[in-house]
């Protein structure tokens, strides 16, 4: 059995209050990229398109989606929130990152 991605409480209030003051109804998606200091990227995009093979994510008025290639790197991760005296920002806690950079926005696996 595959562990999906979770969205914490604190994600999903923070992704409901960005979609709200969209015009028309969107999603967050959340991919991984190559590239980034450590060899992958997290990305984060308003979309309104949501493909077949997507997984969907719905919690507390969120809607996050993530493509098949980009959930190989994902499986088990938790999108959560934080905001603290360096910023606000989302964050992945992905158990399959072996290493990350300083910032967090990218890893190697």
């Amino acid at each position: 059995m595959d562990p999906q991605v979770t969205v914490s409480a604190r994600a999903a209030r923070r992704i409901a209050e960005i979609l709200k003051s969209e015009p028309q109804p969107a999603m967050l998606r959340v991919a991984v990229t190559g590239g980034g200091c450590s060899g992958f990227q997290y990305n984060f995009a308003l979309d309104d398109n949501r493909a077949d093979d997507d997984l969907v994510l719905e919690r507390d008025g969120a809607t996050v989606l993530i493509d098949p290639m980009s959930l190989d790197f994902l499986r088990g991760a938790e999108i959560d929130f934080v905001d603290d005296l360096i910023g606000a920002a989302f964050k992945i806690n992905n158990p399959n990152a072996q290493s990350s950079c300083g910032c967090g926005t990218s890893f190697s696996v």
